[in-house]
C-alpha cells in the first residue's frame, strides 16, 4: 500500500522527529474507534488459540490454564509476587538461578490484582497478560497506522497475533506487558509526546532487560531533535522546527532510563556486587551477550546429522528472513525511532547466549519488523487477506497447543 500524503503542521501541533513523508495522517475519528477492527481481529485469533490449547490439553489429561499460569517463568514471576526477591535455586552443576533475574513490574501488578480480587498470583498474571496483549495490539495498530495507514495497521496487529509462538501473548509472562509499553512509548515519541514517551519507556525498563531498546529509541529521537533544532538556528533564514519545548524533551529523555537503571542498580546494591551485579545474576542463568557466538555454534552443531541439519537450515532461514525484513524497513524509510528500537531488540535476542529455544518469544516485541509483511498483506482484496490470516491463525493455534504441551518455553 502506497503511503498517503504527509499531515500538515501548524504551530499548535508538535512535529515528530523524523520525516513525515512516509506517514499517513490519522483519520479524524478517535484512535480507539479506528482500532476496533484490529482489536476484534486480534481477540478472535487469541480466543482461537486458547480454545485449541484447552481442547488439546484436555485430550492429553493436562490443564491448559496450568500451562499458561503455573509453568516455567510464570512460576518465577508468581513467586516474586508472593514472597518478594531473595529466592534462588542452586543446580548440581553449580549454576545459581536467582529470581533477581526477573524484572519487577509484572510481579507488582500480579500482587496488586491478587490483593484486589480472588485470583491467584498466576491467575492475576494471566489477567494482566490478557489486558496487556490488547493494549499491545492497540499500540501496534497506532504505530503502523501512523506510518502506513489504517489497513496496514490492522494487518500488522493480525500478523503479530498469528506468530507461531503467539500463545505466549496469553501466558503469565511479561512479553505482552513489555510490548504494550514499548509500542505506546514509540507512538508517543513519534507524535511528540515526550513526557509520556519517557514515562512509558521507564515502565518498559521495569518489565524486561530489553527495555533498553525503548530507552535507545527515545534518546535517539531526543538527540536528533536537539541537533536539528540547533542546525536550523545556525542556518540563516531557516524555519525552526516546531518541536515540543526543550524542557519536555529533556524530561522525557531523563525519565526513559530510570526504570531499567533503577532496577539494575538496586540488584547490584542488594547482591553487593556493585553497579553491574545484575550481569552476575544473569550469568547464573547462563545468560549473557556474546555477539551471537553461542547461537552460531548452536546452529552449526545442528549439521552433525541429517535430521537435525533440517532444523539448522530452518534456523538460518529464519535469521536471514529477519535480517531481510529489517533491511526492507530501512529501505521503506521507517522512522528512525522504530529502526533503533527494532535493531536493539533483534541484536539482544540473536546475540545473547541464553537458552536458544526462548529466542522466538524474545523476538516477539520486535513488531516493527512485521510492517513490510503487513503492507504486502494489505495489498490484496480484503477477502483474500482474510483467508490468508485465517489459515495462519489456525496454524498458530495448533502449533501453540502442540508447543505448550511439549517442550514449551522458557
Amino acid at each position: 500500500m502506497t503511503p498517503g500524503p504527509a499531515r500538515s503542521v501548524t504551530p499548535s501541533i508538535i512535529e515528530p522527529v523524523t520525516d513525515l513523508e512516509t506517514r499517513v495522517a490519522p483519520p479524524r475519528a478517535p484512535l480507539p474507534r479506528r482500532a476496533v477492527v484490529a482489536l476484534l481481529g486480534y481477540a478472535g485469533v487469541r480466543a482461537l488459540g486458547l480454545a485449541v490449547l484447552f481442547a488439546w490439553s484436555a485430550a492429553r489429561g493436562k490443564s491448559g490454564f496450568t500451562l499458561l499460569t503455573a509453568r516455567w517463568d510464570a512460576l518465577w514471576y508468581a513467586r516474586v509476587a508472593e514472597l518478594g526477591y531473595g529466592y534462588e535455586v542452586r543446580l548440581p552443576n553449580g549454576d545459581v538461578h536467582s529470581n533477581l533475574a526477573f524484572f519487577p513490574l509484572l510481579p507488582w501488578l500480579e500482587r496488586l490484582l491478587h490483593a484486589l480480587t480472588p485470583l491467584s498470583y498466576g491467575g492475576a498474571g494471566f489477567a494482566v497478560s490478557l489486558a496487556a496483549s490488547l493494549a499491545a495490539a492497540a499500540g501496534i495498530y497506532a504505530v503502523a497506522e501512523l506510518v502506513h495507514g489504517s489497513r496496514v495497521g490492522v494487518c500488522a496487529v493480525l500478523l503479530w497475533a498469528v506468530l507461531p509462538v503467539g500463545i505466549v501473548q496469553s501466558m503469565a509472562y511479561s512479553e505482552s506487558l513489555f510490548t504494550a509499553l514499548a509500542a505506546w512509548s514509540l507512538y508517543a515519541v513519534l507524535t511528540g509526546r515526550w513526557v509520556s514517551a519517557g514515562a512509558l519507556a521507564a515502565l518498559a525498563g521495569l518489565t524486561r532487560p530489553v527495555g533498553v531498546a525503548v530507552v535507545a529509541a527515545v534518546w535517539t529521537a531526543g538527540v536528533l531533535s536537539f541537533g536539528r533544532e540547533r542546525g536550523a538556528k545556525r542556518t540563516p533564514g531557516a524555519l525552526l522546527p516546531s518541536y515540543a519545548p526543550r524542557w519536555r524533551r529533556a524530561l522525557g529523555m531523563l525519565l526513559a532510563p530510570l526504570g531499567a537503571a533503577g532496577y539494575v542498580l538496586w540488584v547490584g546494591h542488594r547482591t553487593g556486587a556493585g553497579p553491574l551485579g545484575y550481569l552476575d545474576v544473569q550469568a547464573g542463568w547462563r545468560n549473557g551477550f556474546d555477539g551471537g557466538h553461542a547461537f552460531a555454534r548452536f546452529v552449526a552443531d545442528k549439521f552433525t546429522s541429517f535430521p537435525s541439519a533440517l532444523a539448522g537450515l530452518g534456523l538460518i532461514a529464519g535469521v536471514a528472513l529477519l535480517v531481510w525484513l529489517y533491511v526492507i524497513c530501512v529501505r521503506d524509510r521507517q522512522p528512525v525511532e522504530l529502526l533503533v528500537y527494532t535493531g536493539v531488540v533483534l541484536a539482544l535476542a540473536l546475540c545473547a547466549s541464553s537458552y536458544f529455544g526462548s529466542k522466538p518469544r524474545l523476538l516477539m516485541p520486535a513488531f516493527p519488523v512485521l510492517l513490510p509483511l503487513a503492507r504486502a498483506l494489505a495489498r490484496p482484496r480484503t477477502l483474500r487477506s482474510a483467508l490468508v490470516t485465517a489459515a495462519l491463525a489456525v496454524a498458530a493455534a495448533a502449533y501453540g497447543a502442540f508447543w505448550l504441551n511439549g517442550s514449551g518455553p522458557p
